[in-house]
């Protein structure tokens, strides 16, 4: 009788196991779709998740965070595209990033067919870039230095100071904040802080569904 009993015991554990194995599996899974769901930084027009802001071979990602209404950003059309032009060929991205929940996809492109733009853009959908680089207005700008060990913040802050506040604004910038600090970057040299606040329009927090 007892040897009877073996083989039943046996299997028992042997179903156990394979139990706390799936189980195992399962958790294993969901813990990896949670890390990559973590790493999505927005989406791009067509609704694709981005899960790198920094190709290979790049020294500095700049965020420039955008807003179709607010005619401050707007205005910082022209430079930011004088700037990409400028610093992409020397290993600087730049992302345009709408972080405002007005800002749809269907917003944004008759904001690009507008404003003749053309770049890298993200949809903050979760505002998680907002976050990661600690910004509150639209146009603010957020530098990172790509290192090994993932991307550190050197610069936040104004783009320069042709804006003194709301409603006053000089006939050209005296003081090119973000070019300055771009330049430092890639001279590995200390990164200046910006000169002033930015001048702009509040970014809308999202609401949790």
């Amino acid at each position: 009788m007892c040897a009877a009993l073996i083989p039943s015991r046996l299997n028992r554990v042997l179903m156990f196991r394979a139990m706390a194995w799936r189980a195992t599996l399962i958790l294993l899974c969901s813990l990896s779709l949670a890390a990559r769901a973590a790493e999505r930084y927005g989406t791009d027009l067509n609704g694709h998740p981005i899960e790198q802001i920094a190709p290979a071979g790049t020294k500095a990602v700049v965020l420039f965070f955008a807003a179709s209404d607010c005619p401050i950003a707007n205005r910082y059309i022209p430079e930011i595209q004088r700037l990409d032009r400028e610093f992409t060929p020397q290993a600087v991205h730049f992302w345009w990033v709408y972080p405002n929940p007005a800002d749809t996809t269907a917003v944004v492109r008759r904001h690009d067919e507008q404003f003749d733009i053309h770049a890298d853009e993200v949809l903050d959908t979760e505002q998680r870039l907002t976050r990661m680089a600690h910004v509150a207005m639209t146009p603010e700008v957020a530098v990172f230095l790509s290192t090994a060990a993932g991307l550190r913040e050197v610069y936040r802050g104004r783009i320069d100071d042709r804006y003194l506040a709301l409603g006053q604004e000089r006939p050209a910038a005296t003081q090119h904040d973000l070019e300055t600090a771009l330049r430092a970057v890639l001279a590995n040299h200390p990164v200046p802080k910006p000169g002033g606040p930015v001048v702009g329009c509040s970014i809308v927090p999202r609401t949790s569904p």
